[in-house]
């Protein structure tokens, strides 16, 4: 059944891939960003879907900014929390600013977005809630103290979600991807991606549409007794 579905961060890498799979399902998809207007204005031109901007840490405008997607193309039944960034440190360098942002974009951007559609979903009765987190926020990672924390919350607060909402038709889940072949990652010098791959037992990275592929399940009606879950698209680098 086509619903309205929204993606966090939806106009480059993971993000992109994933609103790219929710089409292929049906869907209609809206996608938010932040800074890079170019992206954006160019995700929309190659796939034609909508792309409206807004910070996801601020409260009030994803509760704007909801509404408004909801004015315009229905309520929303699917919400992918999967905007994020990085400001990596050793944490007896880290800033209180690095550790804040970070928090903020990656962590509380999930409540916000989630309370400006829990409600609606309860009351319709259906709901699919799915947080992109990272290896990293299971495992831990040297350097990325704020990012692993923020990460790891995610399995938290989905966990308690989950319990919350499931008798009202709503699954919550999470995906913990492991390092995939998007820009971020093109970006590391070659040596150090070497050995990254090396700890992968599959022998390679991830692909951002392996990662939408599942995500696109876990939003389908068929995924309706999967709930609390965190599945694991990593190559073996962390088996838990």
């Amino acid at each position: 059944m086509p619903r309205v579905a929204l993606v966090t961060g939806g106009t480059r890498g993971i993000g992109a891939a994933i609103a790219g799979t929710l089409k292929e399902a049906g869907h209609q998809v809206v996608v938010t960003y932040q800074g890079n207007e170019d992206a954006a204005a160019a995700f929309t031109r190659s796939t034609g879907m909508p792309a409206q901007r807004w910070d996801v840490g601020d409260f009030a405008a994803c509760q704007d900014g909801v509404s408004s997607i909801e004015q315009q193309y229905g309520s929303v039944d699917i919400l992918v929390n999967n905007a994020g960034i990085t400001r990596d440190g050793m944490l007896h360098k880290m800033s209180s600013e690095d550790w804040d942002s970070v928090i903020r974009t990656n962590l509380t951007s999930a409540f916000n977005m989630t309370h400006a559609v829990i409600n609606g979903m309860r009351e319709r009765g259906f709901g699919r809630l799915i947080q992109i987190s990272s290896v990293n926020g299971v495992k831990g990672q040297m350097g990325q103290a704020n990012y692993a924390a923020a990460k790891a919350g995610l399995i938290g607060f989905t966990k308690s979600v989950a319990q919350e909402n499931a008798r009202k038709g709503i699954t919550a889940n999470v995906i913990a991807p492991g390092y995939t072949d998007t820009e971020m990652v093109a970006a590391v010098p070659e040596a150090v991606l070497e050995k990254i791959i090396a700890q992968i037992p599959v022998g390679r990275l991830g692909q951002a549409r392996e990662i939408g592929k599942a995500v696109a399940y876990l939003a389908s009606e068929e995924a309706g007794f999967v709930t609390g879950a965190t599945l694991h698209l990593n190559g073996g680098q962390y088996m838990t």
